[in-house]
């Protein structure tokens, strides 16, 4: 007897619809953002939730400064588009999310059972940029829905000077910005209306 091909399947438990609301369907972009604290423990909260998902071989290249004082402020806004400042300026935190170009110096740690992969990753610059740039991409999006997770409004915004970005906060050049995300809790009129979605018949094919 195949008793294999008669066992239950193994099922995940299902996240809630409130869930799904927080996350997703009601989650909204936030432009501008009140004057409430953002404490160090809820920064690194989303840090503990956006470290487990995926990523290529398990590299977690993503690096995240998180800018916060006045003075880092002001070295930052200057380099963004003019349209994004005032709603970093009004944001408790803002998030640099950056990959770490030399994030297979861990992949002994990460990837213990194939260690081997750091001298691949040493040995091919381009593949290493190239397969690091998409699971920190891939990080960025885990980073905002852990956000939204802990009761964070989060601002992703892509509209910066990148090497002006580096130039200021990671001048040794292993760093290279990817995105910017303000963090907080959203201002009266945050946000405008949701626009449109596209639908399953527009983006899904089956095989």
């Amino acid at each position: 007897m195949d008793t294999l091909s008669e066992a239950s399947p193994v099922r995940h438990a299902v996240l809630t619809a409130e869930g799904r609301s927080l996350l997703f369907t009601d989650a909204r972009t936030a432009s501008f953002f009140a004057p409430t604290p953002v404490t160090d423990e809820e920064l690194k909260e989303i840090w503990e939730l956006a470290k487990w998902p995926p990523t290529q071989a398990n590299t977690q290249p993503l690096r995240v400064l998180f800018v916060r004082t006045a003075e880092g402020k002001e070295r930052l806004v200057k380099h963004l588009a003019e349209g994004n400042r005032a709603k970093s300026s009004s944001a408790p935190v803002t998030a640099v999310l950056a990959l770490d170009t030399q994030f297979h110096e861990h992949v002994p740690q990460v990837f213990p059972h194939n260690p081997a992969l750091k001298e691949i990753f040493e040995g091919n610059v381009d593949k290493r940029i190239q397969d690091g740039t998409f699971s920190a991409a891939l990080q960025a999006g885990y980073f905002i829905i852990a956000a939204r997770a802990i009761g964070l409004y989060a601002g992703p915004m892509t509209g910066f000077d990148k090497a002006g970005v580096d130039a200021e906060f990671f001048p040794d050049g292993r760093f290279k910005s990817l995105a910017v995300v303000n963090l907080g809790h959203p201002a009266e009129n945050a946000y405008k209306g949701r626009l449109p979605r596209l639908d399953v018949a527009t983006t899904v094919q089956w095989a």
